[in-house]
């Protein structure tokens, strides 16, 4: 059987690849995630600048682009969480996502990613409360 893949994750792998490139060249990374939010339209764009506004705000996580998405970085430059538009796989939903270096460790199980349509503002304060918990 052979892999193959959609248009849309070669578009995520071609990002990828230019992104490594950029921070290698030095680039401004939290310009390259705001640029991938501007270009979003929607409840997308929306969601995603409310969880920016909420990392800025609540984290000293660094903005940068991951896969073309907007994304937010440790100290070690790791990914902690992540936001993926609906529209980037015509999903349904958008995905909040924490990586494995999230400190969200519950138990023998814990979520890791979110499907998001609206962020009232008791999702947003649970939400903070996820960010808080991931940077500890």
């Amino acid at each position: 059987m052979t892999a193959t893949f959609s248009k849309e994750e070669k578009a995520a792998m071609r990002a990828a690849a230019a992104e490594a490139k950029a921070a290698q060249q030095g680039a401004d990374l939290e310009a390259a995630c705001l640029a991938a939010i501007a270009e979003m339209t929607g409840t997308d764009k929306e969601l995603a600048e409310t969880l920016h506004q909420l990392v800025r705000t609540h984290t000293d996580l660094r903005a940068k682009t991951w896969y073309g998405m907007p994304a937010y970085t440790n100290a070690d430059g790791k990914v902690v969480v992540f936001f993926q538009a609906a529209a980037k796989f015509t999903a349904r939903y958008a995905t909040i996502g924490f990586q494995q270096d999230a400190n969200l460790d519950d138990g023998n199980v814990w979520p890791t990613s979110f499907a998001v349509t609206k962020l009232t503002a008791a999702d947003q304060d649970r939400l903070v409360e996820l960010l808080k918990k991931a940077v500890r």
